[in-house]
């Protein structure tokens, strides 16, 4: 009897590890996270931004509540991470900033680019070399503004929310970076 109970504890344990992430391109994607300082976020949807035939990177959006509007993530004020786990072997960052900004043109008219050039800047000053199992990670803290990890280290904060919906219309603006990426990141 409490060898069976055993096994059945077990298997339920394992079940719930299962569960509890899914893989992209031999990498674990968390369903479920908890920031730093304490909040509870969930996997909204996650997919590999390739360019031509080579992956760059798995891109996963996290918030608070799963969302299927774009508009609508953006637009929530609540905590939201964006996380990247690089694929390719190395990206300088001048190729990292010129992808950037080719985001932030796609998606932002004359006007906004003008009054976040600062922030833009700003965001991509952090940047360095990045290789495969390297990752960057942009956590929207709300009232502090869009936190910037890279390889593990904070390389600083872009106050304003105004910058991190910016960032997130890269992805998930009116001309992401791909259709294909969008909807995974929209759990399509």
């Amino acid at each position: 009897m409490v060898r069976k109970l055993s096994l059945s504890l077990m298997l339920v344990l394992v079940m719930s590890l299962v569960c509890s992430a899914r893989e992209i391109a031999g990498v674990d994607v968390a369903e479920t996270l908890t920031t730093d300082n304490g909040t509870k976020l969930v996997l909204n949807g996650a997919g590999i931004r390739t360019k031509l035939i080579f992956d760059v990177y798995i891109a996963e959006l996290y918030l608070e509540k799963q969302m299927e509007s774009s508009k609508d993530i953006i637009a929530d004020t609540g905590y939201k991470r964006i996380l990247m786990h690089f694929l390719y072997k190395e990206i300088p960052p001048k190729k990292l900033i010129d992808a950037w900004n080719e985001g932030f043109e796609a998606n932002l008219d004359a006007a906004q680019l003008a009054t976040l050039k600062d922030s833009i800047d700003q965001f991509n000053a952090f940047f360095e070399t990045v290789k495969s199992g390297d990752q960057v990670i942009a956590d929207y803290i709300p009232g502090t503004g869009t936190q910037v990890t890279i390889k593990g280290t904070v390389k600083g904060v872009i106050a304003g929310k105004d910058f991190n919906d910016a960032l997130l219309s890269i992805w998930l603006g009116e001309k992401p970076v791909t259709a294909k990426l969008k909807d995974e990141m929209l759990g399509k």
